[in-house]
């Protein structure tokens, strides 16, 4: 429940209030149809809630009643009188059963704060849920006399790591003590690191099972998906979730959220295109596992657990070249279970190396530390206080198959670890006053472009017979493409234009730089000559297409999968500039993946997460997905995981990401 209103709603919407007497049509939003809130006035006189207008205008550039041009920039707080009209509408407190007050609606926070025995109720049960068993002050872990920890236990799950849990959280440690540094945290297992320069507080995320309802079928998911194990992001990050579709209604999935499981198949290490092919097969209900960020937290909580059979107990020694080296290792706890579980192994790692680890295996001791009823983070207060060797006693279940995500080398992006205290040294490098900047376009292995020109002798009234979608009005600036070849037009008895190609140039009129409507006057135009030539960039897949992707074919809506975009050249990215602010305790709020590295090259640095309730999140222009391309106007072509990290962190409350956005995959 939120805790403003008292009622259930997604994060970014709008409060919600049961209100005494029917408002006036005068204090409703045209977008929501509910009583204003933060009321913002248009310069054509229309005035809509804060959030409303602002998530509007990140799709439209028009009023939603008159369509008139209208950018938010232009848009003002309405006056004090109507807000103070609003905020003295009289509510009903939203916990009828145990109080019947009415109150203004600027008093029901305090109300419901300070004041009602039903919110105090609700508080007083969650509390005892993540608590159902008060232990008090834990001993003191006991040292282990013996090799093999006394009546010993492990989790009752399938092949899934979070097969029968219904949360997971993902811990990770940060702390400014010299000694302690995590480098789950700093730099985490899968070559993903947060920007965070908190005291001693953990990023927690949970697994949870959502189960969508479509009346049809065949109807789109309404959500868009970037990465993938062919890409550096590694998993299936959710980028944007389309408004009035089946997914929005359902209101539990949202952007940032890694889709883990559809409909039992683990998709946690597949290809983007195999991901694609899973979230768009048809059927009534589908069951999806989604870990989702929860933000920070600075405490944990202890659940007992359960005893299972078929269990063996291992002995695993690794042995350190310093105390500073991480041993690629990452652990996660499950809120219906105690203890720490091993989620994943940098590949490249001390602990993948070495191979007698496993995903999913339970921790039971380090260094003789009873971790039976542990946290991750006292495991990484551990291994980074010893000096060389790691003796870890772990409990495996029988029969369990592994994924194979650790063993393709394109699964997980592995770095060096950054500085606790962001002294690593930083090369200094020229700043490009330019628009682009340039990188390699074919770093994705399965994707080339080629350049290719097309010379067509036609009538003069016949038409070339395609659509087009993109144009750089897009919200994510993209170039010219083609949607469809219609089988009217010369270009489909040509043949060599093909869906998906993107239009550099018609009769030397360049497209590159055109919104989507010159684009289309500059088209129909040159279709009126007798001949045309047309220059356009093929993106094709070096390995066999996948046959299921073009099953939804929406015609006129059709749009290319994320991945294929990234195997555009440079010249074609259009950059925007992202700049967030925060105060001095504050985390900047998203872990990133790629950079440099000897075994793979110069890959792009990419956000791979977003952490509710920071900087990044409450900017809301930043997306998963999204390639950083420089940092405060200094490119990050060529800098490693371990160069930008300490980058970030030197800058204290203000920095400029330059960033190019692709629209997901949409299923």
């Amino acid at each position: 429940l939120c805790c403003e209103c008292g009622q259930v709603h997604l994060l970014l919407d709008n409060h919600l209030y049961n209100f005494q007497d029917e408002v006036d049509d005068e204090l409703i939003c045209h977008i929501c149809l509910q009583p204003l809130l933060q009321p913002m006035d248009t310069p054509c006189g229309h005035t809509y809630c804060f959030k409303c207008l602002e998530n509007f205008m990140q799709e439209y550039n028009f009023c939603p009643m008159d369509r008139q041009k209208l950018s938010f920039q232009q848009c003002h707080k309405s006056s004090l009188l109507v807000r103070n009209l609003l905020d003295k509408l009289i509510v009903f407190c939203p916990f009828k059963a145990e109080c019947q007050q009415t109150m203004q609606r600027c008093e029901l926070e305090a109300h419901l704060q300070n004041r009602c025995p039903g919110f105090k109720k609700y508080k007083s049960e969650l509390q005892r849920k993540k608590n159902p068993i008060s232990k008090g002050k834990e001993d003191p872990p006991p040292k282990a006399e013996t090799n093999t920890p006394k009546d010993p236990e492990v989790p009752s799950g399938g092949p899934s790591l979070v097969a029968e849990s219904s949360a997971a959280a993902v811990v990770s440690l940060g702390t400014a003590e010299p000694g302690l540094v995590n480098p789950a945290f700093e730099e985490t297992e899968e070559g993903e690191s947060l920007i965070q320069k908190c005291n001693y507080f953990f990023l927690v995320a949970e697994t949870t099972t959502i189960e969508i309802h479509r009346e049809d079928p065949e109807e789109e998911l309404g959500m868009r998906i970037v990465g993938g194990k062919d890409t550096p992001l590694g998993n299936i990050v959710v980028q944007e979730v389309l408004r009035d579709s089946v997914v929005a209604a359902d209101g539990r999935i949202a952007p940032g959220d890694h889709i883990l499981e559809v409909n039992g198949v683990n998709i946690s290490s597949v290809t983007h295109c195999q991901a694609v092919s899973f979230l768009r097969h048809p059927g009534p209900v589908l069951h999806l596992m989604v870990l989702q960020e929860k933000g920070f937290s600075n405490k944990t909580s202890q659940q007992d657990s359960t005893s299972a059979t078929n269990r063996e107990v291992i002995h695993v020694t690794l042995v350190k070249r310093d105390r500073s080296e991480p041993l690629g290792i990452k652990l996660i706890r499950k809120t219906d279970e105690a203890g720490i579980f091993i989620l994943d192994l940098l590949e490249g790692g001390l602990a993948a190396k070495n191979g007698k680890l496993s995903r999913n295996d339970r921790v039971l001791s380090i260094n003789g530390q009873d971790l039976r009823q542990g946290t991750p983070e006292a495991a990484a207060q551990i291994i980074q206080t010893t000096e060389s060797r790691v003796n870890f006693v772990i409990l495996r279940q029988s029969g369990v198959q592994l994924s194979d995500a650790v063993e393709d080398s394109s699964t997980s992006n592995s770095s060096s670890s950054s500085s606790s205290n962001g002294g690593s040294p930083v090369h200094h490098r020229r700043r490009l006053d330019q628009n682009h900047y340039r990188r390699k376009s074919n770093y994705q292995k399965g994707y080339v472009s080629h350049e290719k020109t097309v010379a067509i002798k036609k009538e003069p009234k016949e038409s070339l017979g395609i659509t087009i979608g993109g144009g750089r009005d897009n919200k994510n600036k993209l170039p010219i493409y083609v949607t469809s070849v219609q089988p009217i037009g010369c270009l489909f008895r040509d043949g060599r234009i093909k869906r998906g190609d993107v239009l550099l140039s018609i009769n030397g009129i360049d497209l590159t730089h055109l919104n989507y409507y010159e684009a289309v006057s500059a088209l129909k135009s040159n279709a009126a000559s007798h001949s045309v030539i047309l220059k356009a960039l093929e993106i094709v897949t070096l390995n066999s297409p996948e046959p299921s992707l073009d099953i939804k074919e929406q015609g006129f809506g059709w749009s290319p999968l994320w991945i294929t975009w990234l195997g555009l050249p440079s010249y074609l990215h259009c950059c925007q500039d992202i700049v967030l602010s925060k105060g001095n305790l504050e985390s900047w709020g998203f872990s990133i993946v790629g950079g440099f590295e000897e075994s793979k090259g110069n890959q792009p640095f990419f956000i791979k997460t977003i952490v509710p309730g920071t900087p990044a999140f409450r900017d809301r222009k930043l997306k998963c997905g999204d390639e950083i391309v420089a940092v405060n106007g200094v490119p990050a072509i060529g800098m490693s995981n371990s160069e930008l990290i300490p980058m970030l962190k030197e800058q204290r409350n203000k920095v400029t990401l330059t960033v190019v956005s692709w629209p997901g995959s949409l299923v």
